[in-house]
């Protein structure tokens, strides 16, 4: 079928005379009651409509007239059935397919592309016109049957097709096409057959070496589908000469050290210095690693991702990535798209970037068990359409061991297939035979064709084995014995390769020695040069922040003016929501004398300033545009049209682009994607807000493999902000807690910020602060307990003054507080929304005498403002208490990792204290009334004077 228009005219182009007149007629009675006719006829009805008034001339004229002159409505109906075998062949061909490298899959069920099972004999198709039952047969299919038997054999070789769930239908029938024209699948020259032996030879010797040379460590090999190598290659060479100037790789670690050798470009003695440098396992029998690489500890070697420089003939350059990943598997895939759609945008003009899909390529390579176990994964597949994220197509390979660890398939997955939860996204599939090295190259080509042309992700399902168990050290055969029987005796393909190649008379047995020699050479040469060579010093210098770094964050009041009388200014056929302009239009005043910013101004004008200092912003998560709490209101929504508009992208003093976009419902895809675009864009503050704090719990993997450790692990930079709201009001358990102790728990060696605020001023400093060292040295994320009901708390709203000649501070002193320094016996440290509640209860209690009391509020928990402080107890030399206050639970919050620290600068004759809810195992009362009273307590508590 060459376009959606043909496809509804056939089968009736080839139907005359009287033919056509019986079906008009059942198709009469159709209309009046479809249960009249036979399911046949309803069939062909439903799908392709009402039959032409008059009959059409198409195809071979003579052949069909012959066929319907003498037709009647028995053959009609084995015309029908003719169609519905075809449609099952293309959508179930790949059930008889030869896929299995070692034969272990269990006989299906293909009753469905038997002619038989339609009623239907060899006679009867020979007596059909091949244009009849394949709208596109070649001219060398005489007849029914042998369209039959080369469709049959079109999508049940070695190399296999599914793609009916596409529902496209101009994407189908191009697939459909590729399949059944053999286009995708063109013989490869000899020149390039003798290079794809070659490459396979390279890999397969590559895992050979390393097993013989460094016997009993760990490598997780590619053995098995040795032939993913020449696949990326394959795809590299294809999207560069398609434009692409940026390939973004993710994978977990099977095959990895292969691909970082072979498609990356990773020096060969690099990669035995760090297996020549590894523990031993007997002593340390675990994955872990001595930190022999990158960041200042360092990660296994198979964790590690590289960079090249490739070129494709004189002209065309890339940059391939491959990324860092932990064990978490799937989690990298996130992280790559992200890294994808920084290269595409383009981020120098105000407005949202603009996106350029072609510019850049994404690889993601899957593991058969991980695909449908690890939801992360259909979290990131959700990517493919979405305004925000899409990429213009990903082409991801299942690199399908056919286990997983010890789990067989029945044990691991509930589908057919592990590629099968792609088809929920329309995401066509090829899954192809390991061991045929012809049939992968084509899948390779079919996949980046298809992603040229429809911009769209594609599947790959490689279909192997592994050669060795889940690693070098465990042996499979006593979970997997049949299996391993078989690999014992299954030749490598690099072998099977071979000997096709010697049988065509392509090579020789001599050549083919020769070709495995020299590889051989050129690895011992690479491992002598290792271990002749001393060791050195295998851990990377620490990088040392300078916790007392002073960025100037003030904006001249002028200026800010001039900003906010910008954001309150729309076109005047935009209709904003009358109720949402008044509040908008109160904000005019705001900095005049006199006047506050509340936290959403203090945000949004840090933003315009940010962005006319030329520093591009990102902004995610789930109802960002209005804000959880319905405080931002950055995109406007006409109320009349339903057009939108933002502010920030027409100030005119923007120099860069604002993205803000409303993510999907989950959080760990969608915060290992803004990790990865800033990783690959530093130049731009990326900002990921949680719609609760605890929500992040979503994306614990994220948060501690990449953004806490990957600085100390790759040297891996970020400047990723989390907005994170937190605060308890009586919300319950999952409405309270952002789970602060987390955060802290891995706060070390300067890895990030983290902070919790009670002005709008310091709000509008720190993410100022945050923008300007996106690109330094210092850069690292920044977490903030956001808050929820002090949006809008008047005591939490700050003066213009605070934002034209103020910076951001580590910590605030009450004001009206610590008048008499001699007088203070309690320094009260605590921190957010607890300040601002004791404020209040000072403030309601203005009578008493307070002049034994101050309360510092630690704005910067980590790094711990240990200077700052100090310097406050120093002044209060009669100093009896130190006490933590803190709305969380003892075992939660920031507690028990600011007493280690307090107790560590409090004077001598000071006793360090807490109070606050005693140990919980939930966050937060579900009860109002039970989380008024304890909060009340605490507060009474705090204020206490002590005897």
């Amino acid at each position: 079928m060459k376009n959606g228009q043909e496809d509804r005219r056939w089968p009736w182009a080839n139907y005359y005379g009287p033919n056509l007149g019986y079906i008009q007629e059942q198709y009469e009675q159709y209309q009046n009651n479809p249960e009249s006719v036979e399911e046949t006829f309803r069939e062909l009805f439903a799908r392709f409509g009402a039959p032409p008034a008059e009959s059409g001339t198409t195809g071979s004229g003579q052949q069909q007239a012959q066929v319907t002159d003498s037709s009647n409505p028995q053959v009609l109906k084995k015309v029908m059935a003719v169609s519905k075998l075809v449609w099952n062949i293309r959508t179930y061909g790949h059930l008889a397919a030869n896929i299995d490298p070692l034969g272990l899959s269990t006989t299906a069920d293909t009753r469905l592309l038997e002619p038989a099972t339609y009623g239907l004999t060899k006679e009867d198709l020979i007596a059909l016109p091949s244009s009849l039952v394949w709208e596109e047969a070649p001219s060398d299919v005489a007849n029914g049957w042998e369209a039959i038997e080369r469709l049959r054999k079109s999508y049940s070789q070695s190399i296999a097709f599914e793609f009916s769930h596409v529902h496209e239908e101009s994407e189908r029938d191009w697939l459909n096409r590729q399949a059944e024209s053999g286009a995708s699948i063109e013989p490869l020259t000899s020149e390039e057959r003798i290079k794809l032996l070659d490459r396979l030879i390279q890999a397969e010797q590559f895992e050979q070496f390393l097993h013989r040379t460094f016997v009993g460590q760990k490598r997780f090999s590619l053995q098995g589908t040795d032939v993913l190598i020449p696949i990326l290659d394959q795809i590299v060479h294809e999207v560069v000469l398609d434009g692409a100037s940026h390939i973004l790789m993710g994978m977990a670690h099977r095959g990895r050290l292969n691909v970082l050798a072979h498609i990356l470009g990773k020096p060969y003695n690099k990669i035995f210095k760090e297996f020549h440098h590894s523990p031993n396992k007997d002593i340390i029998p675990s994955e872990g690693s001595m930190g022999i690489n990158y960041g200042w500890t360092g990660d296994v070697k198979y964790h590690l991702g590289e960079q090249r420089s490739i070129k494709e003939g004189d002209a065309l350059e890339a940059k391939l990535t491959l990324a860092n990943n932990p064990s978490h598997l799937e989690f990298v895939g996130a992280v790559v798209e992200g890294f994808t759609r920084a290269a595409q945008d383009n981020r120098e003009n105000p407005g949202y970037p603009v996106q350029d899909v072609s510019k850049a390529a994404t690889i993601t390579i899957h593991g058969d068990a991980a695909f449908p176990g690890e939801g992360i994964v259909a979290e990131t597949l959700n990517f493919t359409k979405l305004q925000g994220y899409r990429n213009g197509g990903t082409i991801h390979i299942i690199v399908n061991n056919r286990v997983g660890f010890t789990t067989d398939s029945s044990d691991s997955r509930s589908t057919h297939y592990a590629s099968d939860p792609a088809k929920g996204y329309e995401i066509p599939i090829v899954h192809v035979n390991a061991d045929d090295a012809d049939a992968c190259i084509a899948a390779a080509r079919l996949a980046c064709e298809y992603r040229n042309r429809f911009k769209k992700d594609f599947l790959i399902d490689l279909v192997g084995y592994r050669r060795f168990g889940h690693n070098e050290n465990d042996d499979p055969e006593t979970t997997q014995p049949l299996m391993y029987q078989k690999v014992k005796n299954h030749p490598t393909v690099s072998v099977s390769y071979a000997e096709k190649l010697k049988q065509e008379g392509l090579i020789d047995d001599q050549r083919y020695q020769k070709m495995v020699q020299d590889v051989q050479a050129k690895l011992q040469e690479a491992y002598d040069l290792v271990k002749n060579k001393d060791s050195g010093n295998r851990l990377a210098n620490v990088v040392v922040f300078d916790k007392d770094l002073k960025i100037d964050t003030a904006v001249p009041l002028p200026q800010l003016q001039e900003i906010n009388k910008a954001l309150i200014t729309w076109p005047e056929d935009f209709h904003v929501y009358p109720k949402l302009q008044r509040i908008l239009e109160r904000r005019g005043d705001a900095l005049n004398e006199g006047g506050k910013v509340d936290w959403a101004l203090a945000e949004t004008l840090a933003f315009a300033t940010i962005l006319a200092d030329g520093k591009p912003i990102r902004m995610t998560g789930q109802d960002v545009g209005r804000g959880t709490f319905a405080h931002r209101h950055v995109v406007l929504h006409d109320s009349k049209t339903g057009a939108t508009y933002s502010p920030l992208h027409k100030i005119p003093q923007a120099r860069a682009s604002f993205a803000i976009y409303n993510s999907p419902l989950s959080e760990g895809s969608i915060l290992g994607f803004e990790y990865g675009y800033n990783v690959y864009s530093p130049e731009t503050l990326v900002i990921w807000e949680a719609q609760y704090g605890d929500f992040a719990n979503a994306a614990q993997v994220i948060i501690d493999q990449f953004i806490a450790a990957g600085r100390v692990k790759w040297a891996q930079k970020s400047s990723l902000v989390m907005l994170l709201p937190h605060g308890y009001e009586g919300q319950g358990p999952e409405h309270s807690s952002a789970r602060l102790e987390r955060y802290l728990q891995s706060s070390a060696e300067n890895n990030w910020t983290v902070a919790n605020l009670s002005t709008a001023a310091q709000y509008f400093h720190i993410l100022r602060r945050q923008a300007a060292i996106t690109e330094r040295e210092e850069a690292r994320p920044l977490i903030i307990m956001s808050p929820k009901s002090l949006i809008r708390n008047a005591r939490v709203a700050s003066p213009g003054t605070q934002f034209s000649e103020g910076s951001f501070m580590p910590i605030i002193e009450q004001q009206g507080l610590g008048e008499q320094p001699k007088k203070i016996r309690r320094l009260v440290l605590c921190t957010g929304k607890i300040a601002i509640d004791l404020e209040e209860a000072l403030e309601a209690d203005k009578e008493k005498d307070y002049s034994w009391l101050q309360i510092v509020r630690v704005e910067q928990l980590y790094p711990f403002p240990d200077k700052e402080i100090a310097a406050v107890m120093e002044r209060f030399t009669g100093l009896k208490e130190i006490i933590w206050v803190q709305e969380e639970p003892k075992n939660m919050g920031a507690w028990n990792f600011m007493e280690p620290r307090i107790r560590a600068i409090a004077p001598s004759k000071a006793d360090v204290q807490y109070i606050g809810l005693p140990d919980r195992s939930s966050p937060a009362s579900g009860f109002q009334e039970v989380h008024t009273f304890e909060h009340n307590q605490i507060i009474a508590n705090a204020l206490k004077q002590p005897e």
